[in-house]
C-alpha cells in the first residue's frame, strides 16, 4: 500500500493573498481600536469576509468601497488605510486572474 506524501511546497494563489490582506486589515483595525467608527468598520470588514461575499467577489468590491469611504470619513489610522489599499490591490489581482482564466 502506498501513502500519499504531504507536498513540501506551498502554492500561493491570488485568492489566498486576498484572504491574507483581509486578515491583516482586520488585525490593524482591532489593534488601533478604538477610533471613530471602528466598531462599524470592523463589522463591515467581517461582512466583506463572509461566505456570501467570498462567493460573490463583485459584491465584495462594493463592500470594500463602503469600508474605504467609512475609514476616510472617520480619519482612520494610517495602518487601517494602508490595509484597505492592500485589500484593493489583491482584489484587483483576483479580478485580473479571473479575466485571464488563471482561476475560475
Amino acid at each position: 500500500m502506498t501513502f500519499i506524501k504531504e507536498q513540501k511546497t506551498v502554492y500561493k494563489t491570488v485568492l489566498s493573498d486576498l484572504q491574507g490582506a483581509w486578515q491583516n486589515l482586520r488585525a490593524a483595525a482591532e489593534e488601533k481600536h478604538p477610533f471613530p467608527e471602528s466598531d462599524r468598520l470592523i463589522f463591515q470588514i467581517d461582512e466583506a469576509m463572509s461566505w456570501e461575499n467570498v462567493r460573490d467577489l463583485s459584491n465584495m468590491k462594493k463592500v470594500l468601497l463602503v469600508i474605504h469611504n467609512m475609514a476616510q470619513q472617520a480619519k482612520a489610522p494610517a495602518e487601517v488605510l494602508e490595509g484597505i489599499e492592500m485589500v484593493k490591490i489583491e482584489l484587483d489581482e483576483v479580478f485580473e486572474a479571473l479575466a485571464e482564466g488563471k482561476i475560475t
